[in-house]
């Protein structure tokens, strides 16, 4: 099913400006050295099965959250143009990789596509991440837009411990 009309309704846009070259931004998205150190909630333990970065490659990680629950992530690349643009599906994963349902939900969406644009301006970067459900049903495209304000809560912690990170580098 092909829904991109529902998909742009549904979309969940988020913009954070970071004090950090455009460069080193575009890094911290795309090395596992510095991912590790920022990407997920905040409190979990992160781990790099495999970073692939380009077209069809595959980033692979693992979240432990403090009381011990692991759940498993993937994102597949689909368009890299550095440092300024980043394209990928992401979506849960078992830990051998294969694409899984939401551990939290039946109805969040199999994979998110999510477009990076980073944009930089005296030394700042500025990040806008478009998010919107692949082929999601009607009833996955509502669960999604309902998450919208968990999900920009989680980012601003994650973004927020990427602007922590930022500076000690």
């Amino acid at each position: 099913m092909s829904n991109s009309n529902a998909t742009n309704e549904v979309e969940l846009v988020l913009t954070r400006t970071f004090d950090a070259p455009r460069e080193l931004v575009f890094k911290a998205f795309t090395e596992a050295e510095h991912l590790k150190h920022w990407w997920g909630p905040k409190g979990f333990t992160f781990g790099v099965a495999k970073l692939d970065l380009r077209p069809g490659g595959m980033f692979h990680y693992s979240m432990r959250s403090p009381d011990g629950h692991e759940m498993w992530g993937k994102f597949v690349y689909r368009q890299i143009s550095a440092p300024e643009k980043l394209v990928f599906t992401n979506s849960f994963s078992d830990e051998v990789g294969n694409t899984i349902r939401a551990p939290f939900s039946p109805v969040f969406p199999l994979e998110i596509l999510n477009t990076l644009t980073f944009a930089e301006h005296e030394g700042k970067t500025t990040l806008t991440m478009r998010g919107g459900p692949v082929n999601a049903t009607e009833e996955e495209l509502a669960f999604f837009k309902s998450m919208h304000p968990g999900m920009q809560q989680g980012f601003a912690g994650t973004f927020g411990q990427l602007d922590e990170y930022l500076a000690t580098l």
